[in-house]
């Protein structure tokens, strides 16, 4: 095969690297094209190309170190992020085929929903180092060997072994938000969610909660949302209840249809708010025990712009 034919092969697999080591698509979508130009300056000659006897693993070890470098660069920018970070989120219709709003997933959301972390998890990830993200996301996700990922980390395989261990102890610690939820139980308590919020039932939404339910929103500074994570089942209830009210106030009654959202049941919204200004929100939820965990809003036009809009007989409370 010629080296673009060999490359494409294994993009959708380097995308899916990418995006859970850096929680952006986009940001994925470059971390890809460098590591094509990097594969095909140094292997356009067949003589080095020969010498490469496992062409996936050596593009996967080239697009980790781009990753590992973007990681590395990302923590100064978070730190002047406006309000709280969540990642892109990749949106698909419920199954994952064209739904009532015509959008398909393409071929690299595909392989990034395969094997999902969820959104929750990319949110613990970014408490950790760049080293000991990487570490995490190619063992554990990926199966690559520490001897490997020492070489991307320019470590030795032990030391790249501890990086993931200690990974693996903060995003299970017990302030994680549990998400076990089978699809079923997933639908059954997002109706019941929006059922509430519809009725402005606190008692029936606090039924819904978990004790120590989290809430994080992310506008990117475009809209007006908490600015540290909302914790607990009364400040949670109460922060959505005022939220479903505003939006109920606006002059164009709020519309949502159910989504998949980096793989787990979620909610695609939008409303017009009185200036005339659309305002979309993708929410994912966690799920464990018949109740809501975390709630996870996706303001940030800049990191939904891939959205198509909803029609306009999408309502709300959504239809399951």
């Amino acid at each position: 095969m010629d080296l673009e034919t060999e490359f494409e092969a294994e993009r959708g697999r380097l995308v899916a690297v990418a995006y859970r080591m850096l929680g952006s698509r986009s940001e994925a979508e470059d971390a890809v094209q460098e590591t094509w130009l990097r594969y095909a300056g140094a292997l356009a000659d067949p003589t080095a190309r020969a010498e490469i006897r496992h062409l996936g693993g050596w593009l996967t070890t080239t697009c980790a170190r781009i990753c590992l470098d973007v990681l590395r660069s990302a923590r100064v920018r978070r730190e002047t992020y406006p309000g709280q970070w969540l990642p892109e989120p990749v949106v698909t219709p419920l199954g994952g085929a064209p739904g009532p709003d015509g959008f398909a997933p393409d071929p690299a959301d595909r392989a990034v929903r395969r094997d999902q972390l969820g959104t929750a998890l990319l949110v613990v990830l970014e408490r950790l180092s760049p080293e000991q993200r990487v570490a995490l996301v190619l063992h554990d996700v990926f199966a690559v060997p520490f001897a490997r990922i020492a070489e991307v980390l320019a470590s030795t395989p032990e030391a790249a072994r501890q990086h993931a261990s200690r990974a693996r102890r903060a995003v299970t610690a017990t302030d994680v938000p549990r998400h076990t939820a089978d699809p079923a139980e997933q639908r059954r308590v997002l109706a019941a969610f929006a059922a509430a919020t519809e009725s402005g039932d606190l008692d029936a939404l606090v039924r819904v909660l978990a004790p120590d339910v989290v809430l994080i929103g992310d506008s990117g500074g475009h809209f007006p949302t908490a600015r540290r994570p909302v914790v607990g089942v009364d400040p949670v209830a109460r922060f959505l209840l005022g939220l479903f009210a505003r939006a109920g106030r606006y002059g164009q009654r709020l519309r949502a249809t159910p989504v998949l959202v980096d793989g787990v049941l979620g909610l695609h919204l939008e409303t017009v708010q009185p200036d005339g200004q659309l305002l979309r929100m993708v929410t994912a939820f966690t799920v464990h025990d018949g109740r809501i965990t975390g709630l996870f809003h996706q303001l940030n036009p800049d990191k939904l712009h891939r959205l198509p809009p909803l029609r306009p007989d999408a309502t709300w409370p959504p239809r399951w």
